[in-house]
């Protein structure tokens, strides 16, 4: 237990070291979503329609936390990467959030042929915010990781924003290029973030989980809302979803 707890103090200090004082812009410079923007949200996070499967997951996933700290606001062009269809679990939110207020919202998806083709429609080059949302498909579909960070960036106007929640792989270990445990390095996608041209502006624990260890016998894929195998599965639920990093990028003015 105690070597355990090195490691992750370790682990922790090596992130923390990593990320911080590194961004040229400042957090200042990125004003989280409006007090009137949070009432809005929450009347769509409370709508009875959204299905119990979504609703269920509202502790782990954080939504008016997360939505507030990457600063969401009405009016907006925003693209999301993988939202999952029309059923998808943060679309349901921000896309009558956005196209209520005037905005336009942008799904890219997984069955598309992006980033080897640019996304019908999409007005590269003038969109206000890109999310990224648990698409670890970065590491594990067709195209390399940078390639779709790097189109990512064509998308954003001057001045426009990326924001990520993804599954946090264990620092001071090699990151495996195909992520087949799902878990992704937060300095990893980092270097690639910065490899396209971004600047990192600011990092928020709000997704995170201390109970998950990242060492799973199916990795991240163990833990809910998958729990993929049939033994231990109560061991998984009570550790609960994944520990996530949470990141704000600008593309530079």
């Amino acid at each position: 237990m105690k070597t355990f707890i090195k490691s992750v103090i370790g682990s922790t200090f090596f992130v923390v070291t990593l990320l911080s004082g590194v961004s040229s812009i400042s957090a200042d410079d990125h004003i989280p979503a409006s007090l009137e923007t949070q009432e809005k949200i929450k009347v769509l996070i409370a709508n009875p329609d959204r299905p119990e499967r979504h609703t269920s997951r509202d502790k782990y996933r954080h939504p008016l936390k997360t939505l507030t700290f990457m600063g969401i606001e009405p009016g907006s062009k925003v693209a999301e990467i993988f939202p999952g269809g029309q059923g998808g679990w943060y679309r349901r939110i921000i896309e009558p959030f956005i196209n209520e207020s005037g905005g336009a919202y942008f799904p890219v998806s997984e069955r598309s042929d992006w980033p080897a083709e640019t996304v019908e429609d999409l007005p590269y080059g003038d969109l206000d915010m890109v999310f990224v949302f648990r698409a670890h498909g970065f590491l594990i579909y067709d195209e390399p990781a940078q390639d779709h960070v790097d189109d990512i960036f064509k998308m954003l106007k001057p001045g426009g924003y990326m924001g990520i929640v993804d599954h946090a792989e264990r620092e001071g270990i090699e990151q495996d290029p195909v992520s087949k445990n799902g878990y992704v390095q937060e300095s990893f996608f980092k270097a690639m973030a910065e490899k396209a041209g971004f600047k990192l502006v600011k990092t928020s624990d709000i997704n995170r989980n201390p109970k998950d260890t990242k060492q799973h016998p199916k990795g991240v894929y163990s833990l809910p809302p998958t729990l993929a195998g049939w033994f231990g599965n109560d061991k998984y639920r009570a550790i609960g979803e994944s520990d996530r990093f949470t990141h704000i990028y600008q593309k530079p003015e």
